[in-house]
């Protein structure tokens, strides 16, 4: 099997496009490609440009293309612009975020361009700057609002745009098969000391389940790729995996979906309604459910409906719901391996707050902690 092939995140391209604009304008010279320290790793890397050009004559903009490499990464192709403009005052960079990058609702509207994004910013365009010189850096996604819409940033408080997110330069092939292996190995040595881990799909639940005083080395990041750690658990002679995550993503598993990335399978808001069919909720209400953009909607309406009805339907749906991802998992794993292993669920919601365990989780949580 060719090896996956890595490639760069978000931040490194929209870096690209600022150095190509300020080069531009120091030396009015055409462009193709530009280095960029990636820091995180201490690498340098060439990155081509796809245009560039003098708006006045403080002013350019460059664009390039996002490359993640061997990922099913929506930001695939989409072009990064960044305007770059030189202005007297302070000898300093500013970063700003103009179309398609997102707010974050959390933070007042302030543009959803976290640390290492900022890190990359400054360490590769400080030594461009000039006594008495301000470098701004407006980036804009053209595509970034529609982009959005397909992905949990809204769940996360970031809203009208992509974030520019990540703590490496580097873009893991998450997706490809050979990241799997990747996960598989880390999963062999892990075993070797613990019985019980705790399987996070992404960084807020790692982040989040460290926060609990979860043991870090009891983590394991999972990506996508649940069914198949679950089962590699299994044969590892794990003997428990307590599921930590955000609820619009682990609930497919009450679905008996386990493979969760977006392209190849999505029946959320389904699942969530069979859950409520489950509690007896009525069709109206049902119906409102399964109309929803997306969970974090419903669970606003059910929010909303317990409040106004003296009901308790959060609780009693998404009990049911992380019950029944133990027993899917747990019948996963022993349809694949004729193993039994037992499996716990913590769901949090888009403020990362615990939203639910699971009868299984709860019993497992003590045992962590």
């Amino acid at each position: 099997m060719p090896q996956a092939r890595s490639g760069y995140t978000l931040p490194v391209f929209a870096c690209a496009s600022a150095i190509a604009a300020l080069r531009h304008l120091r030396e009015n010279s055409s462009i193709s490609s530009v280095k960029v320290n990636l820091l995180e790793p201490a690498e340098i890397v060439e990155i081509a440009i796809e245009q560039v050009a003098k708006l006045e004559e403080q002013k350019a903009l460059a664009i390039t293309r996002s490359d993640p490499g061997d990922n099913l990464d929506l930001t695939r192709d989409t072009p990064i612009w960044a305007l770059v403009e030189l202005k007297e005052g302070l000898s300093q960079v500013i970063i700003e975020g103009g179309e398609g990058i997102g707010k974050k609702l959390d933070q007042d509207g302030q543009a959803a361009i976290y640390h290492y994004a900022q890190q990359l910013f400054q360490g590769n365009l400080e030594p461009f700057l000039r006594p008495s010189e301000t470098i701004l850096v407006t980036l804009i996604l053209p595509e970034g609002k529609a982009l959005a819409e397909r992905t949990s940033n809204a769940a996360f408080g970031v809203v009208e745009g992509l974030s520019l997110l990540g703590t490496t330069g580097i873009s893991q092939p998450l997706s490809a098969p050979q990241q799997l292996e990747t996960f598989q190995d880390e999963l062999i040595q892990k075993a070797k000391e613990f019985d019980c881990l705790v399987f996070c799909v992404g960084e807020n639940g790692l982040d989040l389940a460290r926060q609990l005083g979860i043991n870090p080395a009891q983590l394991m990041k999972t990506a996508n790729w649940l069914g198949p750690l679950l089962v590699a658990a299994a044969l590892t002679e794990i003997n428990q995996i307590l599921l930590f995550g955000y609820h619009g993503k682990l609930i497919k598993l009450a679905g008996g979906i386990f493979h969760t990335h977006h392209h190849l399978a999505d029946a959320r808001l389904e699942i969530l309604t069979a859950q409520a069919v489950k509690i007896g909720l009525s069709t109206p209400y049902l119906q409102q459910l399964l109309v929803c953009e997306t969970t974090e909607m419903a669970l606003t309406k059910l929010r909303l409906w317990d409040q106004e009805l003296n009901q308790n339907w959060v609780k009693q749906i998404y009990q049911s719901i992380a019950d029944t991802i133990d027993f899917r998992s747990q019948r996963y794993i022993y349809e694949h391996t004729a193993k039994s292993i037992q499996v716990g669920s913590i769901l949090f919601d888009r403020d990362r707050h615990i939203l639910v365990r699971s009868q299984q989780g709860e019993i497992l949580t003590q045992k962590i902690l």
